[in-house]
């Protein structure tokens, strides 16, 4: 152990003896490992920052619920567009029947996105705000939290009541200052009390479940300002089912695909006109989209790198020239050759985890930069795992670049060695 460490220790002071000795040279070798680490890290923690935001984003869905719309999540429309066009939307028929029927559903919600419109105040309004007509339970299905106010009442559901639950931002931009719950809005020309206000969703990239811009009424109610049984191409009513804890999302899915058949009176061979989605099926997507985004990062980085190892293994040769009689002398002294493999080994090694560590810190500094940028989308950050993917890289790189040199070291004829000018 204490030879090992030994060799360890001299071979790092001849590193950082030939990185003093030849600045210029050394600057310009390790350029290319540090460009080739702060490509591929700095790709890779961005990716992984974009992928964790995105997954997170869709995991507010839930891995235990279904959710029936017009269109497959892993569909492309184009492939079937007049017949998926033809599709019914879901409809809050189809939703009072699941909810009687599919014993396997613990919960059972459906929402309609009514569309964009503007909200007043007084003589203040906001524009654009997303309103959408909600069934009851709605907040246990989502876990909505409630910043101020309530959640509807049964008998407000019943009735489809005058009152409305505002988005965060959409409150905030309406009332300012003002406490919301308690006034009256119009929307539609039609007065509606404020009962509640949700907390904030927060930033995602995607906006999955984002209802800081919101508005949500009863369906009852939306009923009143809105025409709630078009059937729209794209569609824009979702039914969501949440399954129970004994039993199975594919159980649910097929007790809830024979109930819709049956209520939409499709016949035995007649292909579903609906769409049953879970969260799972965009896992495959998601992995294989950001798996590209990788491959695209260690592409670009795969230059620099592929030019800094050939620079290190150029060091590496002046190096083994340079010390040519110190090398037979060391082998006339009983040196064996894996002591001197090894010590070029671990210099070239030393050499590329400088360059590493340099690479690291650039993207550091960048990745610092950009988030304290606030309009930045989301957070981006260097994970422990990217940093030691990093060092990872670097002492490959070490290894390439340098066994070649190594091996040539350790094979040399000591008499050769030591009468070498």
């Amino acid at each position: 152990m204490f030879p090992f460490l030994k060799i360890i220790t001299e071979s790092a002071s001849q590193a950082l003896q030939s990185l003093i000795s030849n600045k210029l040279r050394s600057f310009l070798s390790l350029l290319g490992i540090s460009i080739g680490i702060f490509c591929i890290i700095g790709v890779k923690s961005a990716v992984d920052s974009l992928e964790d935001n995105v997954r997170s984003s869709f995991d507010k869905l839930g891995s235990d619920v279904v959710y029936l719309s017009k269109f497959a999540w892993n569909e492309d429309p184009s492939q079937n567009f007049l017949k998926i066009m033809r599709r019914p939307n879901p409809s809050y028929d189809d939703f009072k029947v699941i909810s009687k029927k599919v014993k396997s559903a613990k919960l059972v919600t459906f929402n309609i996105f009514i569309g964009l419109k503007t909200l007043q105040y007084r003589s203040s309004s906001v524009d654009r705000v997303e309103i959408s007509a909600i069934s009851n339970d709605f907040d246990k299905m989502f876990d909505l939290d409630i910043k101020e106010g309530r959640y509807y009442s049964q008998q407000e559901f019943f009735y489809g009541s005058n009152k409305v639950i505002l988005g965060f931002e959409a409150a905030k931009e309406l009332f300012g200052e003002i406490v919301p719950v308690g006034k009256e809005l119009k929307l539609l020309g039609r007065k509606m009390e404020v009962i509640g206000v949700l907390e904030k969703s927060g930033d995602d990239l995607v906006g999955v479940m984002n209802f800081d811009d919101s508005a949500l009424l009863p369906y009852e109610t939306g009923k009143k300002i809105a025409n709630l049984k078009t059937n729209r191409a794209f569609g824009s009513a979702n039914i969501s089912i949440k399954a129970r804890e004994d039993a199975s999302l594919d159980e649910m899915k097929g007790e809830v695909t024979g109930v819709v058949r049956a209520h939409r009176k499709l016949r035995p061979r007649e292909e579903n006109n609906f769409a049953l989605n879970e969260v799972s099926m965009m896992g495959e997507f998601l992995d294989s989209f950001f798996g590209v985004l990788n491959v695209m990062g260690l592409i670009i980085g795969g230059f620099a790198i592929f030019v800094g190892a050939f620079s290190v293994a150029n060091i590496m040769f002046v190096s083994v020239k340079e010390r040519t009689n110190i090398i037979g002398v060391k082998k006339a002294l009983g040196a064996k050759r894996y002591i001197i493999l090894l010590e070029f080994l671990i210099e070239s090694i030393i050499l590329c985890l400088i360059g590493g560590v340099v690479g690291l810190l650039l993207v550091y500094g960048v990745v610092v930069g950009i988030s304290s940028i606030e309009s930045i989308a989301f957070d981006i950050y260097l994970s422990f795992g990217n940093v030691l993917g990093g060092l990872t890289w670097a002492v490959a790189i070490g290894v390439v670049s340098g066994i070649i040199p190594a091996f040539i070291a350790a094979r040399m004829d000591p008499v050769d060695a030591i009468r070498s000018k």
